[in-house]
């Protein structure tokens, strides 16, 4: 099989180095096959290399080619929900063990790229901006909370007027800015965890899509005419897991993001854009997200859309929601846009847990992904190596599946998503 190449995106363009993993020809025998080179598959054959495990890889395309090498390079706080909701859903206990877990997770990144030297343009800073009035009044009760009930000082409420002069825009109310938090070049990040892997001892291919596989005492992973025969399997597919396990799929939601890169601005231009040069995230159901790059263009996420085709024109359709926040730039060249798919549940909290006793997953990092599915791979080899305490923190977390299976899931889906981007829009 032949692997697709990268989209044309920024990131592609500025790659440090070309994955060039073989295809898969002959069988093997293993201790772990994980299937995904994705960032919760990479990090898993790291770490589990680490420990001395045999690894085998098998990623159908190429390393870092689906969201991990596609995404907007945020790495954030806490989880995808707030720690009140938290709270709520699981109590304070279980919910301080999440926060301190996903601060094991921007930890867990940042150290990867000191210790393996990745070089992935990653900078500090992530500023929430409140979209809405009523968004900015829970800015300083969020900041507070963190700051006394979790021990973290590296976040603060951003009044109205000084996000107006830290963003050459108008249109925001307020806002949180997180120093802890930082963001990166994805691809470069994910391809830097390849090599890491690689050099640990596990053994990567790319071009090999796994068709099918039978678990039991040694499971058996089927993949381009070949079988990989390994102890435990790793099934870190995300959005991309298509028919592969149908337990797993009616967890997920896979739907499409854009983003684009304009042209490179200048520093004059790019500091009057985001003045302290942090990626910023609102606070509308549908986000907008956007930092900029090493050589200074805006990289702009916005939209999305839940069918398997992405719009024909992205940089016009990412175009509109830029010039909403940033109307300076509507003469600004757009150089590249992509769009990848990522998958969400349905309670936005990643989907972790065990298919048998030696199969495990992680998925639905519902655009948290960076920080998160990284340290899903160090907790999955703990699991492997018979420690569970943490894997399970966020396998027992309640996971409904979508009503109607994945059959009947796009539409229900899909008028939601649309009644919150109405709302967006009013």
């Amino acid at each position: 099989m032949t692997a697709e190449p990268h989209v044309q995106s920024y990131y592609a363009a500025t790659a440090n180095r070309q994955s060039d993993y073989p295809p898969l020809t002959e069988g093997f025998s293993c201790d772990v096959c994980v299937i995904g080179g994705g960032y919760s598959g990479l990090s898993s054959a790291l770490h589990l290399a680490e420990r001395g495990y045999d690894v085998v890889l098998l990623e159908a395309n190429r390393i870092g080619w689906g969201a991990s090498g596609r995404n907007g390079g945020q790495v954030g706080s806490g989880q995808r929900l707030e720690q009140d909701r938290l709270e709520e859903m699981l109590g304070r206990e279980e919910a301080h063990r999440l926060w301190d877990l996903a601060e094991e997770s921007k930890a867990v990144v940042k150290s990867r790229i000191a210790g393996h030297a990745i070089d992935c343009d990653l900078k500090p800073g992530l500023l929430h901006a409140a979209f809405k009035p009523a968004d900015a009044a829970h800015c300083a009760p969020i900041a507070d909370k963190l700051n006394r009930d979790y021990n973290y000082p590296h976040i603060r409420a951003v009044p109205k007027e000084e996000i107006g002069q830290m963003l050459g825009t108008g249109i925001y109310h307020g806002g949180t800015l997180d120093s802890d938090s930082a963001h990166l070049h994805p691809l470069n990040y994910a391809l830097g965890l390849a090599r890491a892997a690689e050099e640990a001892g596990a053994r990567l291919f790319e071009g090999s899509r796994v068709t099918g596989y039978k678990d039991g005492a040694v499971c058996r992973i089927d993949c381009n005419g070949s079988q990989v025969m390994a102890r435990h399997v790793v099934l870190a597919c995300n959005g991309y897991l298509d028919r592969l396990e149908p337990r797993m799929a009616g967890r997920i939601m896979p739907i499409n993001n854009f983003i684009l890169a304009t042209e490179p601005l200048g520093e004059d231009l790019a500091k009057a854009l985001i003045r302290d040069d942090v990626a910023v995230a609102d606070t509308k159901f549908v986000i907008d997200y956007y930092r900029l790059s090493a050589d200074r263009r805006l990289l702009f996420g916005g939209g999305e859309n839940y069918r398997r085709g992405f719009p024909g024109d992205i940089a016009g359709f990412v175009r509109k929601y830029m010039l909403r926040v940033y109307p300076q730039l509507a003469q600004t060249r757009i150089d590249y846009a992509w769009g990848g798919t990522l998958a969400i549940t349905m309670n936005r909290m990643p989907d972790f847990g065990r298919l048998s006793a030696n199969v495990y997953y992680a998925q639905g990092f519902s655009g948290h992904g960076v920080a998160m599915a990284t340290l899903a791979g160090k907790l999955i080899a703990e699991a492997v190596a018979g420690t569970a305490e943490n894997f399970d923190v966020f396998a027992r977390i309640p996971s409904r599946r979508f009503p109607g299976g994945t059959l009947l899931r796009w539409p229900g889906v899909v008028l939601g998503m649309l009644y919150y981007a109405l709302r967006d829009r009013l």
